[in-house]
């Protein structure tokens, strides 16, 4: 495979005529192209490992799914559920749940609200068309859009040290950003402090409303257990405001043409404490195992549960964020997701975390110096997706 990222190529005229158009990805598709542009050709050593048609050892059978029922009710059961949690915690820092009291048919219209607002006319879309991330409510094609590797230096503890992204047009002639993702998203800020509701779009609002209010009970619910499996009082994790901040990201992951040269989300963790995700029946989910690419096997009436940055933070590496990535869509329909990040990030919060003191002693001393919210994802959000991990940083 020819490379795409000779020094002479400069992408940046590319990439403004991509964002100023508004229309995403899915613009694109609506065109009818038939190559994809140039800026999504993802280099050789991103996509060599990549199958769609896995053939590890691991199965659907293996992939660490967790039975709710009962857990609010039988002490019992709440005991086996949060040894399964310790467990895929430490192990996998990904597992799906089910019985989680969400009812099928507000997973079912969520997903069906995500293709209403990404397949609605343009022009309506536009409206929310924005990289400003202090707005509630925001659409745009790849939020890392304009990260390049020459945003970050690196210092002599090999740490890298974050500079705000260039603008569009301060971009240099010669630069080697990352390659774009073939994915369009609405992001909106549900809590603390949700929008209005007339600032979320008609064709989505009453299942974003609703959607969101269910997944906090979930995320309040998933934190106990995860309180209950560090060994601590149940409200522990949630007394430490980890539950304050929902972000609301619904991914749109249209039909590629070309989707050997690309891909849909890059590898990366999550800079929050929780994400819980629900993803359609195409699937395309990969967890990075045991230096495997495995497959997260769509469920229906599932919610994938996976473990933060900041989560791995707080419980002194007790606690797995795996790097997970998204393959490009080969399916001729669209792929959705909705990933809701439990995180203050987008607040001024001074509030600061680092390894939680119940679980330090001589045999483990804090691996991590206290940071931010808000200092963390600056971090995260300087260097892009660029594979590396934003815990490195924070190391002591």
């Amino acid at each position: 495979m020819k490379s795409t990222f000779e020094p002479e190529y400069c992408r940046s005229s590319e990439l403004k005529a991509f964002d100023d158009s508004k229309a995403g990805v899915k613009g694109l598709v609506d065109a009818g192209i038939t190559k994809i542009p140039r800026m999504f050709h993802q280099p050789p050593h991103a996509l060599h490992n990549i199958s769609y048609a896995p053939k590890n050892s691991v199965s659907r059978s293996s992939f660490p799914i967790i039975d709710l029922q009962g857990v609010e009710n039988s002490s019992v059961s709440r005991k086996e559920i949060i040894e399964k949690v310790r467990n895929a915690s430490e192990s996998w820092g990904f597992f799906q749940v089910v019985n989680h009291g969400i009812p099928i048919h507000v997973l079912e219209e969520m997903k069906n609200g995500v293709h209403r607002f990404h397949e609605q006319d343009t022009d309506l879309k536009k409206r929310y068309y924005t990289r400003d991330s202090t707005k509630k409510v925001r659409f745009n094609s790849n939020i890392y859009l304009y990260r390049s590797p020459a945003a970050n230096r690196r210092d002599t503890s090999g740490f890298q040290i974050a500079h705000h992204p260039p603008e569009p047009e301060e971009i240099p002639a010669a630069c080697s950003s990352p390659a774009a993702n073939w994915r369009d998203t609405m992001a909106i800020q549900m809590a603390p402090h949700p929008p209005e509701p007339e600032e979320i779009l008609e064709t989505c609002r009453d299942i974003v409303m609703e959607y969101s209010k269910e997944i906090m009970k979930l995320g309040n619910l998933v934190f106990e257990l995860f309180s209950e499996a560090l060994g601590l009082k149940p409200n522990h994790l949630k007394e430490m405001d980890c539950d304050k901040g929902l972000l609301v990201l619904s991914h749109y992951y249209p039909p590629c043409p070309e989707p050997e040269l690309t891909i849909g989300t890059s590898k990366h963790a999550d800079n929050d404490f929780l994400t819980l995700l629900l993803q359609d029946h195409i699937g395309g989910l990969q967890v990075l195992h045991q230096n495997h690419w495995i497959d997260v096997p769509p469920m229906p009436g599932a919610i994938v549960v996976n473990i933060g940055d900041l989560l791995q933070l707080v419980s002194n590496d007790k606690f797995k964020s795996s790097e997970h990535r998204v393959l490009a869509n080969r399916e001729r329909e669209a792929r959705v997701s909705v990933a809701c990040f439990f995180t203050t990030a987008l607040l001024s919060v001074s509030r600061r975390y680092g390894p939680i003191t119940e679980l330090l002693s001589e045999k483990n001393p804090p691996k991590y110096r206290e940071t931010t919210v808000q200092e963390f994802a600056e971090h995260h959000n300087a260097k892009g997706l660029d594979g590396t991990s934003t815990l490195l940083h924070f190391k002591l």
